[in-house]
C-alpha cells in the first residue's frame, strides 16, 4: 500500500495541505521507526508503523483550521475519529484505529463525557505497541503552514499534555522510559513507497 496514494484521493497533490500532512506523516514515521527498531524485544511491524504515521493525520481536510487550509465543519479534535471513518471505508481498519487513537496521548470514554467532547462515546487510547510508538512519536513534531516541522522538547511536551491533566503527563513520561527517549536520527533516509 502506498500511503501518498491514499492521501491524494483526499488532497490535491502539490496543495500546501498535501505538502504539510506528507511532511508530518514522514516526520513521525521517522521518529517511529527508529524506536521501533530500538525495540528488539518486541514483535513490531515495520512497513505498518511507516503507513500508518503517514496517514494518522489523513482527517485533517475535514476541520475547521484555517491557518493549514482545512475548511471543513468539524472542530480538529474528531480529525482522529474522522480519520478513522475514512481508512475504514476504504478497508484499512488497523490504520483507522491509528487515527482515532493518536489525539492528544489517547482519550479516554471519561474525558469525553467530563469535558463535553464533540466525539463518539468510546475509549480511543492507543493499545497496540505500534499505535503507543506512533502517538509518542507524533507529539514531538508539529504542523505549520509553509510545510516545515518544529520538533518540540520533551519538556514542552509535557508541559502541553499537563493542561488535559496530570495523569495525561505521566502516561507520556512512561513512554519515554519505554522507548528510551529515543531521538529521530535520519528519518530521511526512509523510502516512503
Amino acid at each position: 500500500m502506498n500511503a501518498e496514494d491514499v492521501i491524494s484521493k483526499y488532497y490535491d497533490t502539490g496543495s500546501r495541505l498535501y505538502d504539510v500532512l506528507v511532511q508530518h506523516g514522514k516526520d513521525v514515521a521517522g521518529m517511529a521507526i527508529d524506536i521501533a527498531n530500538s525495540l528488539p524485544d518486541h514483535s513490531i511491524d515495520n512497513d505498518f508503523i511507516v503507513e500508518a504515521s503517514m496517514l494518522h493525520d489523513i482527517g485533517i481536510f475535514l476541520v475547521d483550521l484555517p491557518e493549514l487550509d482545512c475548511h471543513g465543519n468539524h472542530p480538529y479534535i474528531c480529525h482522529g475519529h474522522l480519520g478513522r471513518e475514512l481508512l475504514e471505508n476504504m478497508g484499512l481498519p488497523k490504520h483507522g484505529l491509528v487515527c482515532e487513537r493518536h489525539v492528544g496521548i489517547g482519550i479516554t470514554i471519561d474525558d469525553i463525557k467530563t469535558h463535553q467532547l464533540p466525539l463518539p462515546p468510546r475509549d480511543m487510547s492507543p493499545i497496540t505497541i505500534e499505535e503507543q510508538i506512533i502517538c509518542y512519536a507524533d507529539k514531538f513534531f508539529s504542523k505549520n503552514k509553509n510545510g516545515s516541522s518544529r520538533k518540540k522538547s520533551v519538556q514542552k511536551i509535557l508541559q502541553e499534555l499537563e493542561k488535559y491533566g496530570h495523569d495525561k503527563a505521566l502516561q507520556f513520561q512512561s513512554w519515554i522510559e519505554m522507548f528510551n527517549n529515543t531521538e529521530v536520527s535520519d528519518y530521511n533516509k526512509l523510502k516512503f513507497n
